[in-house]
């Protein structure tokens, strides 16, 4: 068993998510690797706070506010960096140029050039892994979906859905936070938040956006903040975009083609409280699974004679690493984040080579085309027309 020091370096909800994960890590039956949490950084540390990353991490040696003391220290091997988009490329780069694993937050990086930054950093470590955070590729459903996918069994794809779905700012006196301020969020708005999480998937399946018609919806433009104040909201917050994509080679067929995929990213989606789905209809079958029904997967084939009718195929505690939980075992948010850390050290371990194509984390180059994809959708949006990407 290999062990592997790391820091962290953003105390906020995924820092914690992180340190909650580091403390299941033993759950994953199948893995040659043993994080230990190390070190952790935040620049509104406080003593209560740290308290209780202690209590998840009883081996952290080092607190600190200072990102650069994580990034010194010579028996870290790897880094988790969850920050506002604003500041990725200083703390990504940083990090790469220290000799760090990284795995960062979405979008890596606030906008398409510091995207570009962050990446050219990496190409000049390739024998670091360095990768983006997703979580929901490692859902079962998906995962299922990926098979399909990998088998060729939909056939030729005519269409395909996916989408990220909630509520959090239905109520316009929810306090403003970074999210919601360009300067810090970046222009994307919704897209660059829950937008980037959509894409994992479809891109590791070979999927590449041609053109995109972008619809952006900016509903709440003030929002009070800690003192009641109203502050602008200049962010997008819904957006709907709809891409002539290009396949790879199927199952029927020797050449490349097309078809439409719908993105759907909502942070004002009433009735929805955090759903992540992906639907892909195809010439010999049928698939659609949605984190509302977590432990379902919708199915459907087709047979000559007979009526068409979907049928629904129970899941359990299955992905792509093994646990201690049984396969009959319902599965959560927190066992797809476990499932995600266990990809990304194993790729350390591994240096940088997956288990399979759909067990790895999403790359640089991945989310590059997200970049892509929602520049030319803030053009589109600009211009009221079908922009090339």
């Amino acid at each position: 068993m290999r062990r592997l020091k790391v820091g962290l370096i953003g105390l906020g909800m995924m820092g914690k998510e992180f340190a909650g994960a580091l403390a299941r890590f033993p759950h994953l039956t199948d893995i040659a690797v043993e994080p230990e949490l190390v070190a952790i950084c935040g620049r509104r540390l406080q003593p209560e706070l740290e308290r209780w990353f202690r209590s998840m991490a009883p081996t952290i040696e080092l607190a600190t506010r200072d990102y650069r003391e994580v990034l010194s220290h010579p028996e870290i091997e790897a880094v988790y960096i969850a920050v506002p988009h604003n500041l990725h490329a200083e703390l990504y780069t940083a990090a790469i140029r220290s000799g760090k694993h990284l795995l960062g937050e979405k979008p890596f990086g606030i906008d398409a050039e510091a995207n570009a930054v962050i990446r050219a950093a990496a190409a000049e470590r390739p024998e670091l892994v360095v990768r983006c955070a997703s979580q929901f590729m490692f859902l079962p459903g998906a995962q299922r979906i990926a098979q399909m996918l990998d088998s060729g069994e939909f056939g030729r794809i005519m269409e395909a859905e996916l989408g990220f779905l909630h509520c959090s700012d239905l109520d316009p006196a929810k306090p403003i936070n970074w999210k919601r301020q360009a300067a810090t969020n970046g222009a994307y708005g919704v897209l660059g938040d829950l937008g980037m999480h959509t894409l994992p998937l479809p891109l590791r399946a070979g999927w590449r956006p041609v053109d995109v018609r972008a619809l952006l919806a900016d509903i709440v433009s003030e929002r009070p903040d800690e003192q009641g104040r109203l502050q602008p909201c200049d962010t997008w917050d819904n957006a709907t975009l709809l891409c002539d994509t290009e396949a790879a080679r199927s199952s029927e067929t020797s050449e490349h083609y097309r078809f439409p995929v719908t993105i759907r990213a909502h942070r004002i989606a009433p009735g929805e409280l955090n759903s992540w789905y992906i639907k892909v209809i195809g010439t010999r079958a049928s698939a659609a699974f949605s984190t509302k029904e977590i432990n379902s997967l919708w199915l459907l084939s087709y047979e000559p004679g007979r009526k068409q009718a979907w049928r629904w195929l129970d899941l359990g505690c299955e992905s792509c690493f093994p646990t201690v939980s049984a396969p009959s075992f319902e599965f959560g948010f927190s066992d797809a984040l476990l499932q995600m850390w266990g990809a990304f050290f194993e790729e350390v371990a591994r240096r940088g080579t997956p288990r399979s194509r759909f067990a790895g984390c999403f790359t640089p180059d991945e989310t590059a085309v997200g970049h892509a994809l929602f520049s030319a959708a803030l053009q589109s949006q600009r211009e009221g027309r079908v922009v090339a990407v």
